[in-house]
């Protein structure tokens, strides 16, 4: 369709590779960079939007390297010439382009473009999110802890510092050792008897394990599973999920509308833990959301540890969908330095929602290294 903007025709699409040192220890990251890629898209009047992608060879078969291709060969030259607030033409030529197998081809490439398009269309229209979305603007949302420990030392440690740092909530991540779980549970609810947690298997456990833990987790007062079993186990995870013991969330294979569908009309889950950043940005998470919300399933907000523009992407949809629990969203603890002029506020477990046109931010347009503030 004609955009109502003349000035909104795509001219550019370029990207950078961005490298957020890696501040503590966390069993995803190898390597002293959290590699993210950003994304500047331009249009015809010479507006400019911002987008990144936080890919992770840990989480997914994206990497900072393929990103860039896929954008830089593929996606850009598809796109340019196209009306930025035509978003379902724009989705249809990046599916095109890079088709999908089980789900949407490269989601956390096309959600670099996703938040740039967003955050470019904003800027035209003079508005932030919130007025876009039709909700209050600004206020926080509440950040829960990372557990990653393998020794109750580290436990130890590891709540030593989020009390240090403000944090009253956890996600553990399990999946390993399933006594060991359960030992670290028993543990963390000794030292948190009141916390809100909830632990993440990332797809660690086999069936048999995981009915078996999961009544032992709920006895405990943890709040949800996620990801219990790997994300192709279909027929383990219906069994899993009729045990009734906890709520299963789950995250891997739910990357588009479809996807969360499909897995809802085979009773496989109870809800979602939601990531933007692997959802092909704010257009297809806000479709999953309005799913969730719609048939009374839960949604739980984490991320693939995003710093800057991922992350203001989360904190903007997470509010406006009103999220009811601490917010995985752990950048703040293991990432340090930022690519904006004012860097994203978190004070304890307090992020401040960005507020402003677009995504609300103001990239450094020399792309420096990130720095710490």
């Amino acid at each position: 369709m004609d955009s109502p903007n003349p000035t909104a025709r795509i001219t550019g699409i370029e990207t950078f590779a961005v490298p957020y040192p890696v501040a503590g220890s966390f069993k995803f990251f190898t390597r002293p960079a959290r590699d993210t890629v950003m994304v500047r898209i331009t249009s015809e009047s010479g507006e400019t939007g911002w987008g990144q992608s936080v890919p992770s060879p840990s989480w997914s078969y994206e990497t900072c390297e393929s990103v860039r291709t896929t954008i830089d060969a593929y996606l850009a030259p598809a796109l340019i010439g196209m009306d930025a607030f035509d978003t379902e033409a724009i989705w249809r030529v990046m599916n095109r382009v890079i088709a999908p197998s089980f789900s949407i081809g490269q989601p956390i490439a096309k959600a670099g473009i996703d938040l740039a398009i967003f955050d470019l269309t904003g800027r035209i229209l003079g508005q932030s999110a919130a007025q876009r979305w039709q909700v209050p603007e600004g206020g926080s949302l509440t950040l829960s802890w990372t557990i990653s420990a393998s020794t109750l030392d580290e436990l130890h440690e590891s709540v030593a510092g989020a009390r240090a740092r403000g944090y009253h909530h956890f996600n553990v991540k399990v999946g390993a050792n399933a006594k060991f779980d359960l030992e670290l549970c028993r543990e963390l609810r000794q030292l948190a008897p009141a916390s809100f947690v909830w632990v993440d298997a990332n797809g660690g456990y086999d069936l048999a394990t995981a009915l078996e833990v999961a009544p032992k987790f709920a006895d405990l007062g943890i709040a949800a599973l996620e990801q219990p079993l790997p994300a192709n186990h279909l027929v383990p995870l219906r069994a899993l999920r009729r045990q009734r013991a906890l709520p299963i969330l789950l995250d891997e294979p739910i990357v588009s509308l479809d996807d969360l569908r499909t897995f809802h009309e085979l009773d496989l889950l109870d809800g979602v833990a939601m990531k933007v950043s692997r959802c092909g940005g704010l257009t297809g998470a806000r479709r999953i959301l309005e799913y969730l919300q719609a048939h009374g399933l839960l949604f739980f907000a984490s991320g693939l540890t995003d710093p800057d523009l991922s992350l203001a992407a989360s904190l903007l949809l997470f509010k406006a969908c009103g999220l009811q629990h601490p917010a995985a969203l752990n950048g703040a603890q293991y990432l340090s330095g930022s690519i904006l002029r004012t860097p994203l506020v978190i004070t304890g477990d307090q992020a401040e929602v960005p507020q402003g046109p677009g995504l609300g931010i103001e990239v450094d347009p020399d792309l420096p290294p990130p720095k710490t503030p």
